[in-house]
């Protein structure tokens, strides 16, 4: 089987780490795998994965757009000349390109739903499905149906993969090392790696650091991630006067590194498909707080292997953090069990299986 995976950019995120995963997992079971994209400093990564990389201007949120115009004919020739049995998209200008591509060539198209859209005009004129939606957790699953009327059984809800492994293996770096390229103390540290958007919590996470860094003062956040929302951010830190405490990294291209340093990952989103970012904290054995939203409550079980707060909650998230920077062994407990869970439930295997079977069902309909 040959499959086209349409991404608009190799940087670090869920869906570059989604792709990868899956792409390793696909080579390895002997199938063909092609990735159209506008690159992005994990470009290297796919195709050491043997990947073959195409380039195409699609690295714009506009779903009406000439680049995407552009991607059609080049990608239609590519498609026709390489036998390409499946296109797999990702984001919304994606699919809508995957859906062009479907009406010239007759490709199969299946689009993963990583998370949850807003009810536009423009995407209930033109849905663009495909035909067949991969979800990434029952409650994404649900938003499509409910909100969007798509036919149930149009939708196959498959949990994201890792490769937990990779995030125990031998740094290359010491720790000192890591933090002082990073410019981090030696403090406690609590971290979130998530793109700067008002959905992923950023604000109210900043807010109960003010708190926490009363009962713990060299306490530090880290802040992994790149979006429109880093000024605001930034602002936010300066009025409530912790800037100094707060450092904001665009990106890291080694989440081995960045997750080993730190002391608490938190995810404090307002919505979330899954969280893809917190799998792979909870893979390195980290102990996590999470909003109780989405699928994030399906990833952590209160008490167990993370702690569960109400979303928007700052007091509740300032609580939660203080509780594991003062408890050791609490910490180590949680990040043991968080461990065990993402091996025993999300493992690499089990998504690519089930991802071909999504795409053999396509091609015998």
């Amino acid at each position: 089987m040959k499959i086209l995976f349409i991404i608009n950019h190799l940087n670090v995120g869920g869906i570059t780490s989604y792709s990868l995963t899956l792409a390793k997992g696909l080579k390895a079971a002997g199938h063909g795998v092609y990735c159209a994209t506008y690159a992005g400093e994990l470009l290297p990564k796919f195709k050491e994965a043997g990947v073959v990389y195409m380039h195409i201007p699609i690295k714009t949120k506009k779903e009406i757009n000439p680049k995407i115009l552009y991607s059609v004919f080049k990608l239609s020739k590519i498609i026709k000349a390489e036998k390409i049995d499946i296109v797999h998209t990702h984001s919304r200008t994606t699919q809508v390109l995957g859906s062009l591509l479907q009406w010239f060539t007759g490709v199969k198209h299946v689009f993963t739903c990583h998370g949850f859209f807003k009810s536009r005009i423009l995407r209930r004129l033109f849905p663009c499905w495909g035909d067949k939606i991969i979800a990434v957790s029952q409650q994404v699953k649900d938003h499509l149906v409910q909100d969007f009327k798509v036919s149930d059984k149009k939708i196959v809800v498959i949990n994201n993969g890792i490769d937990a492994d990779r995030f125990i293996g031998e740094l290359s770096k010491t720790k000192d090392e890591i933090r002082q390229e990073l410019g981090l103390n030696h403090g406690p540290l609590v971290g979130i790696i998530a793109r700067l958007s008002d959905v992923k919590g950023h604000k109210y996470l900043i807010e109960a650091m003010k708190v926490v860094l009363e009962k713990a003062p060299s306490a530090q956040l880290v802040i992994i991630g790149e979006g429109k929302m880093q000024e605001e951010l930034k602002n936010l830190t300066m009025g409530i006067g912790i800037s100094k405490s707060v450092i904001f990294i665009q990106q890291t291209s080694n989440m081995q590194e960045a997750l080993s340093v730190m002391d608490v990952f938190v995810m404090p989103s307002l919505q979330e498909g899954l969280g893809l970012a917190l799998m792979e904290a909870m893979a390195s054995g980290l102990s996590v707080v999470g909003s109780n939203v989405g699928g994030i409550k399906t990833l952590i079980e209160h008490g167990r292997n993370g702690l569960l707060v109400e979303p928007a909650d700052s007091q509740g998230l300032a609580c939660a953090i203080s509780k594991l920077l003062d408890d050791v062994s609490l910490r180590e407990r949680l990040g043991i069990e968080a461990r065990k869970f993402i091996q025993n439930n999300f493992s690499q295997k089990k998504m690519v299986d089930q991802t071909l079977e999504v795409y053999a069902s396509c091609l015998r309909e």
